[in-house]
């Protein structure tokens, strides 16, 4: 039976991260989406949406209870700080709204745990993971999917960028100035907020990774990050997580020396799979991917095409599977994105305790 299309009522709540800016853009561009409001304590971080005419500025609330009583909304976009994420889930998931949360999952795999309690019943909560959209990403995956390179061994991902300050919604740029008068009171460089290149880069190598290893949890983890002077959040972790199966690497950065989306950096920024029978290669915004395989070892491009929907953006995935009742699939569902936040987890305390941590049974 063919479903009828109904309009989703979205509302975006915590303007902590900068890719609040794009999630409203993409529910401004569904055909079948419609902002109801905004919330934020501070006005001034809703101004761009309203300068940009993504939503009208008396759907503009300073107050999130406000906001969620007058527009009640079906979905609600959450951008907090990382430390954030489950205190905002416990605030909004008694409204009744589903609720799609900017990566990464959570500050600890406790809050992860207590974010998945608070909803009830047929709500839906989702992880957004911006690197599961592009198009190299996706075509690996399909690959390994398709059993092209045989049984995953190994995953090495390198992920980061400038930094976090260097850029806003839409990947707008900003000055070096601007970074340095921002940084100070930048929830990405405070611990207590769940700053550091560790937390908001390292979810994306160990999420995508456990979604390419077809959800296989590792047995330990080692960890280690940089100290920079006069900072208390890390900018340069490596981490090695031993499987069953094998070593993964993961290194995230703050600090390369280009932005992968201008120019890809050196080393690149992406994937890098090993498998039984071949080996597949991802950077992040290439329109292609580099495999080898037992019948053909020289490494050869094979085309990665613009994603197609359901799959352009996460606004789109999640309206598809509300409309159509189907489940969560990928790094966005809460099954892999737990086993990415579990070595997360590990990480930390690894750093912390300077040691190989292992994971519960």
């Amino acid at each position: 039976m063919k479903q009828s299309k109904r309009t989703w009522k979205i509302a975006g709540i915590n303007f902590d991260h900068f890719h609040m800016g794009d999630l409203l853009r993409y529910t401004h561009e569904h055909p079948n989406a419609e902002i109801v409001g905004i919330s934020d304590e501070k006005p001034e971080r809703m101004e761009e949406a309203v300068r940009k005419g993504l939503v009208s500025r008396d759907r503009a609330f300073t107050d999130y209870r406000e906001c969620l009583e007058k527009t009640r909304p079906d979905v609600v976009i959450l951008c907090p700080a990382a430390s954030k994420h489950g205190e905002w889930v416990k605030k909004v998931a008694p409204y009744g709204p589903h609720i799609m949360v900017e990566k990464p999952f959570a500050a600890s795999l406790k809050e992860a745990d207590a974010m998945t309690a608070a909803v009830k019943g047929d709500q839906r909560l989702m992880i957004n993971w911006p690197l599961q959209w592009v198009a190299s990403h996706r075509k690996s995956y399909e690959i390994v999917s398709s059993g092209a390179i045989g049984e995953v061994l190994n995953v090495w991902h390198i992920g980061g960028n400038r930094g976090p300050l260097f850029h806003g919604a839409d990947k707008d740029e900003k000055t070096p100035a601007q970074v340095a008068k921002e940084k100070p009171h930048s929830w990405f460089y405070k611990k207590a907020h769940g700053g550091g290149s560790l937390l908001d880069y390292l979810g994306y190598g160990t999420t995508l990774g456990t979604w390419y290893q077809g959800g296989r949890r590792p047995i330990e983890v080692t960890a280690i990050v940089d100290e920079p002077a006069g900072l208390e959040v890390d900018e340069h972790s490596i981490v090695v997580a031993r499987y069953a199966h094998g070593l993964s690497k993961f290194e995230t950065r703050w600090g390369t020396f280009t932005d992968p989306w201008i120019i890809q950096p050196q080393p690149k920024c992406g994937f890098v799979i090993l498998g039984t029978d071949g080996t597949v290669s991802s950077y992040d915004y290439d329109d292609y991917v580099t495999v080898q395989t037992r019948r053909k070892p020289k490494p050869h491009q094979v085309a990665a095409p613009a994603t197609k929907a359901p799959n352009q953006n996460p606004v789109q995935y999640l309206l598809h599977c509300l409309q159509r009742e189907i489940p969560l699939e990928g790094p966005v569902s809460l099954p892999i994105s737990r086993i990415g936040q579990e070595i997360v987890d590990a990480a930390v305390r690894s750093a912390a305790l300077k040691r190989a941590v292992k994971l519960k049974p």
